[in-house]
């Protein structure tokens, strides 16, 4: 029986907006090889495999070029194909089994609830390649998790112009998945902005990164004096992360929405 396969638009509540993913279901292991030439060939910032352990749920995640250890965008599409699909129950949490230990997903009205590690950045020297390569003058705050880069500037409208060299940026990366820039935000219905730029992973920039807002939720909660936010990610498609704070956990709320479903050929070796 060949796999199954979904193109699904994660953190939007309408299609061709928010973060696409591509979601397939394994009826048994395959090679990374095999995993990789799938997600190279879907061309998606990430491609997550689905395959059912007794009660949970095996998830990996890769980009075009490499496998991740945290994805929230291809997590968020996973549910959301494994309860439309009714290949799971909605009335309980989905457990899933990766990388970065066992998540959960749950649902919460209609909107899909990831619960994440919390990511903190630690402030400390960022490349100088980096920051110049994001065309950034005077960072506000810099630091890491063990994940990404984190640069805070002046406003909004900092983050909207950056036009990065992502040749230099990709050059200057090593050691990181990514960069976030970030700034507080003064719209109406959201309290910060940010945007991720990983061409270290094949992703020039990423559309909406749940798992950047793992760093993101932690950052604004300590300086806005608040544990529920809601983040936008102000890339070209854009989408909306609701984030809460829960101990050294970090739940990611968001919508999702099928774009396309069919099945691999057989036999791709």
């Amino acid at each position: 029986m060949s796999e199954q396969i979904f193109h699904v638009d994660a953190f939007t509540e309408r299609p061709f907006a928010g973060n696409p993913a591509a979601v397939c279901l394994l009826d048994a292991e395959r090679p990374d090889s095999w995993l990789q030439n799938i997600a190279r060939e879907m061309n998606l910032a990430e491609t997550a495999f689905l395959r059912q352990t007794g009660p949970h749920w095996s998830l990996r995640w890769f980009t075009p070029s490499t496998e991740v250890d945290l994805c929230g965008h291809a997590t968020l599409a996973s549910a959301h194909v494994l309860w439309e699909s009714r290949r799971a129950s909605g009335e309980t949490p989905l457990l899933f089994e990766t990388r970065s230990g066992r998540l959960t997903a749950s649902r919460r009205g209609s909107r899909i609830e990831l619960d994440f590690p919390a990511e903190p950045a630690i402030e400390g020297p960022v490349p100088p390649d980096i920051v110049e390569a994001l065309g950034i003058r005077s960072p506000r705050f810099a630091g890491r998790n063990r994940l990404d880069y984190l640069i805070e500037v002046t406003g909004e409208a900092e983050v909207l112009a950056l036009e990065p060299d992502f040749r230099r940026l990709k050059a200057a990366g090593v050691g990181s998945r990514g960069v976030i820039v970030t700034s507080a935000s003064k719209t109406t219905g959201r309290d910060f902005i940010s945007r991720f730029f990983a061409p270290g992973a094949g992703i020039d920039e990423d559309p909406v990164t749940g798992s950047a807002h793992c760093c993101l939720g932690p950052f604004w909660a300590a300086r806005l004096q608040k544990t529920e936010l809601t983040g936008y990610q102000a890339s070209a498609r854009g989408g909306t992360v609701a984030v809460r704070l829960v101990g050294d956990r970090v739940i990611l709320g968001g919508h999702a929405v099928t774009v396309a479903r069919g099945d691999l050929a057989e036999p791709l070796e």
